[in-house]
């Protein structure tokens, strides 16, 4: 591979919630950020996952508790507790990397061709030396970032990072009235950089829902695909409903764009007013006055590209 080449950039988002139950939402979230050839060849890797229970009782209401910080298995580190609890070689986090590692210089092709049992545990020996977690969702998830990968600027020699955030907060209890919800909200900022610059940047969410009844009993089909909202694309209805200027994926595009190039200072310094909606900017390099093209709240995308970069 040469040294500064342009390589695209995918992030990749996949929700499941088919191991929900009665008085119990359960969220498997994946997500995956790449750097790719011109020649679809992964260049870098990143993994990481957000696992959460939300329990509920036969009153229909919510016991969990939604204040608590929902950290994704990567931010748990060694509190997530394989090796303690579960004996494994190593902690999650460990095996995600090597995972991931094992994947640069590899097709989407090839790793969807990965071997694994009938619990999606990696067979290859050269593998499952150092990842013995199932990886079925990690391969789907990275094969389907491949895919997503668009040249926006990124060189090979550039560092990926991502950064994620999740809450349940929005989260409410059935009544007699009216079925609750349980929502699980998923921030991803995917940014590589060069000597402390984007150098390009991503941006995608998730918000899985689960509703049920004022008896405990789950109403929603949680068998049906959970999409983001680039996924969701013009179906989810800023524009139709909201009469929002553009789409959430367009103004997010928007906003990825005008942050690259950009340093951390210097999105943190982007001026937004108390809903944190962008209030004065522009780049004539691009064309691009923000708070005209960007109208969504964008406080929680500038706190991740700032860890992103941290």
């Amino acid at each position: 591979m040469i040294s500064g080449e342009s390589v695209k950039t995918g992030l990749a988002i996949i929700t499941n919630i088919g191991g929900s139950v009665s008085k119990n939402a359960n969220f498997d979230i994946t997500l995956v950020a790449v750097t790719v050839t011109e020649d679809g060849v992964i260049n870098s890797c990143k993994i990481d996952s957000v696992g959460t229970d939300i329990k509920f009782d036969e009153n229909g209401e919510i016991t969990t508790n939604l204040t608590k910080e929902v950290l994704t298995k990567y931010e748990l580190g060694d509190a997530y507790n394989m090796e303690t609890y579960g004996g494994a070689i190593a902690e999650w986090y460990e095996q995600a990397d090597a995972l991931a590692q094992y994947c640069v210089g590899k097709t989407a092709e090839e790793v969807a061709g990965i071997s694994v049992d009938e619990n999606t545990k990696p067979t290859d020996t050269d593998l499952n030396s150092s990842v013995t977690i199932a990886i079925g969702s990690y391969k789907e998830a990275i094969v389907k970032a491949v895919n997503n990968a668009k040249f926006i600027g990124a060189n090979s020699s550039d560092t990926l990072k991502l950064a994620v955030n999740a809450s349940s907060t929005d989260s409410v209890d059935a009544t007699a009235a009216k079925n609750g919800t349980v929502q699980i909200n998923v921030d991803a900022a995917l940014v590589t950089e060069k000597n402390g610059y984007i150098t390009s940047c991503a941006i995608d969410s998730v918000q899985a829902k689960i509703e049920f009844n004022a008896t405990g009993a789950i109403v929603s089909d949680f068998t049906k695909e959970v999409l983001t909202k680039h996924e969701l694309g013009d179906a989810y209805g800023m524009v139709a409903w909201a009469g929002a200027a553009a789409e959430w994926c367009d103004q997010t595009n928007t906003f990825c764009q005008y942050v690259t190039g950009k340093t951390a200072q210097q999105v943190a310094g982007i001026s937004v007013d108390a809903g944190t909606k962008p209030s004065i900017g522009s780049d004539l390099s691009l064309g691009v006055d923000l708070p005209t093209s960007v109208t969504i709240a964008m406080g929680g995308y500038k706190a991740l590209i700032a860890e992103a970069l941290a």
